[in-house]
């Protein structure tokens, strides 16, 4: 069904030029000389998008937009005006106009103004649906209409119903731990706990019984009994991340475990029998991993059953302005602030970053915004020096993704450090990562510390 279209404009000739453009794109058209007219029409009819006008005859276009905004909360509204000024725009956007601009119109503009108003809206509503169903952290996950995003929605749809592990691969900061709970969401074990697990974050001596548990007396210091992961994860799933970084005494357990799905707690000779979907999420290629003798070859194969690549950042940065309305509400909200409007230069500058810290980076920067960035408008001065003039990792030519990625992580890495004078803490902060996970990449990637 088409979406339909209501033009607000005193001027005959703007009616119909945009209704003659708009009809021509596929939408249906309606199109008033009032504000009065288009408040008795949304009384009866529902619109995709509303196009209007500032000065009206009657009741001028900000009181027309607080009328219908009661009427009709969910209307994209698209404000137009040949006398705009920031103040008015800034007044639009607090009443809940979608986007401002410019007389004399600019087709092309305008046309894109209003697929993504309505694109915008459609993503709230089915937001709205998924957080109803699945909870929030689902809804983060699938923020995104690029072509990568819709893919990887169609193999989560796919892959979640049925008990096959699956291995996510994707940079640091991509959202596999929230790909991995959509996945558990959408599964026949969702009524069940979805069990986390990171390989990289227990000290080696407690990896073992944080997944296995153990009895009481079984070491110094265990003077009571402990479930471990895989038995928390009985009938549900367990998630392994940065399982690239699981040690091979602890990948020869775990092998075991997935082969016969049973396991005995640390001092216990007893085993128990589980029923466990594993899903294993990583930064690193395993392929490479296992040729270095760092992976064992049989647990790849064990893990590897139905791969999922996470798209970075950089692949879909068609889908930033959408993360950036989503964290800029999210934000906003949790922080008590007005809703910032973050204006098409600020958009290009960010659109225009490589993002070599994907979207956990995206969400540090516009949560820095909010909280330390006073006016509601945005514009590309107020956001944090970004790096823009490096080179995208693509762009370099290397032998293999591996060797790229490495070379471009390990210049973003050290621009950091630089910025911070070499404070680690700060500088893992600005990463939007862990600050053992930083040590442990400057040291994988030869850079000294200071």
């Amino acid at each position: 069904m088409a979406h339909s279209i209501l033009i607000v404009d005193d001027e005959p000739g703007i009616r119909q030029s945009l209704t003659g453009v708009l009809e021509d794109e596929g939408f249906r058209v309606d199109a008033v000389a009032s504000g009065e007219d288009c408040l008795r029409l949304c009384e009866k009819r529902l619109f995709s998008c509303v196009l209007l006008d500032v000065w009206l005859p009657g009741i001028d276009g900000l009181e027309t937009l607080t009328r219908l905004k009661a009427i009709a909360p969910d209307v994209c509204v698209i404000m137009i005006s040949g006398h705009g000024t920031i103040e008015t725009a800034v007044r639009a956007t607090k009443l809940g106009a979608y986007d401002f601009i410019e007389k004399p119109l600019s087709l092309e503009k305008t046309l894109l103004a209003i697929r993504h108003a309505i694109r915008q809206r459609e993503l709230e509503l089915t937001q709205s649906e998924f957080e109803a169903r699945l909870g929030p952290e689902f809804a983060v996950a699938m923020v995104g209409e690029s072509v990568p995003m819709r893919a990887l929605r169609q193999q989560i749809a796919y892959a979640a119903p049925t008990n096959g592990r699956i291995l996510l691969n994707g940079e640091s900061g991509t959202g596999k731990e929230l790909v991995a709970r959509a996945l558990h969401a959408q599964s026949k074990r969702a009524s069940h706990p979805f069990v986390e697990f990171n390989c990289a974050a227990i000290p080696e001596d407690l990896v073992e019984s944080e997944l296995f548990g153990h009895i009481r007396g079984a070491f110094t210091g265990a003077t009571q009994a402990k479930r471990g992961k895989f038995e928390r994860a009985d009938d549900a799933t367990l998630f392994l991340d940065e399982v690239g970084d699981m040690s091979l005494r602890t990948q020869a357990k775990v092998l075991r475990v997935l082969e016969e799905q049973r396991f005995e707690p640390v001092g216990s000779e007893t085993s128990l029998t589980v029923d466990v979907r594993v899903i294993a999420a990583t930064n690193k290629r395993l392929e490479a991993e296992v040729e270095r003798g760092h992976f064992r070859a049989d647990l790849f194969y064990r893990l590897n059953v139905i791969p999922f690549e996470i798209p970075p950042l950089r692949d879909r940065l068609e889908d930033l302005p959408l993360l950036v309305d989503h964290f800029n509400r999210l934000f906003s909200l949790a922080n008590k602030r007005p809703l910032k409007q973050f204006t098409p230069d600020a958009i290009d500058r960010l659109q225009n970053y490589a993002w070599p810290g994907n979207v956990r980076e995206l969400r540090n920067t516009v949560e820095r915004v909010i909280i330390m960035h006073a006016s509601p408008l945005v514009t590309a001065d107020h956001l944090p020096i970004l790096g823009a003039d490096l080179p995208p990792a693509l762009s370099y030519n290397f032998d293999s993704y591996r060797l790229a990625a490495e070379a471009y992580e390990r210049e973003y890495i050290l621009r950091k450090l630089s910025e911070t004078q070499g404070n680690i803490t700060r500088t893992a902060e600005l990463m939007g990562i862990d600050r053992s996970h930083l040590y442990r990449r400057m040291k994988a990637l030869s850079i000294p510390r200071s």
